[in-house]
């Protein structure tokens, strides 16, 4: 288990004084949340920590920036995210507690407020963990998604920068921003990119796939972090995207965990996302100084098929692979 420091005592803390206050008889929307400070600034939103003064609680508060908060398209990203997210009710996905907007007309949501480190964070410092912690994390991110691919959801946005390790042993997938949900009768959504919306619209879905287009090739906001992550269908918009795309990105962290580097090559958005499109990425036992234990070289490898055929077909296939002994028979 990854240990981490505790959330500071101000946002944790139980006190008689906050726990008796009377409840306005009144309640008035514009003043429910106070004392805000940004957290992290993303390419078109803003995620805030807050005091929810109704129950006495410090919360996340996700929002879009000024210049893209009548932004139709994000706006309608912003509910999807914020109703997908509450919908995945799992271990491994943050609660959201609200879904409202503000004084000006902005939508927002509220979620968890968690404290920790990311994945992202974690390989920085690569040599303070063993592989059976990563490994842990890693699971836990299976079966989030597993949930998530049983409901009709594909995330389409798995990198380290999204997996969240908290003080208490959780592990979270973030941001379902980018997620493609599946209609009722089976048929998928069109892969629209940032706005996700359905095919019926397809005007709103063209404009939503310049922007999955502009976000993720620019090498612009968080393209360099994505990138190395994408699945080719996903890297072509490909509109029959499905589920194995997450498996593939799965495959990657997994990938990076083994041999220190994601499986793409290049300094450059286009050498990125070339060596994506036609590199085999080299076993990683091939490149790691440490021992790599060939179940786990086996399923990365696999996971990293360019055809999503070739893959595993279910991530419930990943997850029983990685629940044998990976430990025994380590290449060398």
């Amino acid at each position: 288990m990854l240990n981490f420091p505790e959330p500071p005592k101000s946002y944790s803390s139980v006190f008689l004084e906050e726990t008796d206050k009377p409840l306005p008889i009144k309640i008035d929307p514009r003043t429910r949340y106070a004392f805000f400070s940004t957290i992290a600034t993303g390419g078109k939103s803003l995620i805030k920590s807050c005091k929810d003064l109704h129950l006495s609680r410090f919360v996340c508060y996700k929002t879009l920036k000024p210049e893209f908060a009548n932004n139709e398209i994000e706006q309608k990203r912003l509910i999807r995210e914020a109703r997908v997210t509450a919908m995945l009710q799992h271990p491994n996905t943050v609660p959201t507690y609200e879904l409202s907007r503000d004084p000006r007309g902005n939508p927002y949501f509220t979620m968890k407020l968690v404290h920790g480190y990311t994945l992202r964070e974690i390989f920085d410092y690569r040599e303070r963990y063993d592989l059976t912690q990563l490994m842990e994390v890693i699971m836990q991110v299976a079966y989030a998604l597993e949930y998530a691919h049983n409901h009709g959801v594909a995330h389409r946005d798995i990198k380290p920068e999204n997996i969240l390790a908290g003080p208490f042993g959780e592990v979270l997938l973030l941001d379902w921003g980018l997620a493609k949900v599946w209609h009722p009768n089976g048929k998928g959504a069109m892969a629209s990119g940032a706005a996700g919306l359905v095919d019926e619209d397809e005007a709103v879905a063209a404009a939503a796939n310049k922007v999955i287009e502009d976000i993720t090739l620019t090498g612009q906001g968080k393209a360099q972090g994505t990138a190395h992550y994408m699945s080719p269908e996903q890297i072509n918009l490909d509109p029959t995207i499905d589920h194995r795309t997450d498996i593939y990105s799965l495959g990657a962290v997994l990938y990076e965990a083994l041999c220190g580097q994601a499986p793409p090559l290049g300094e450059k958005m286009h050498q990125i996302i070339s060596s994506a499109l036609n590199d085999k990425p080299a076993p990683p036992s091939t490149i790691s100084k440490q021992p790599v234990p060939p179940l786990l070289e086996q399923i990365a490898m696999r996971c990293l098929e360019k055809e999503p055929a070739a893959r595993y077909e279910s991530m419930a296939q990943v997850i029983r692979l990685m629940h044998q002994d990976w430990r025994s028979g380590l290449a060398r």
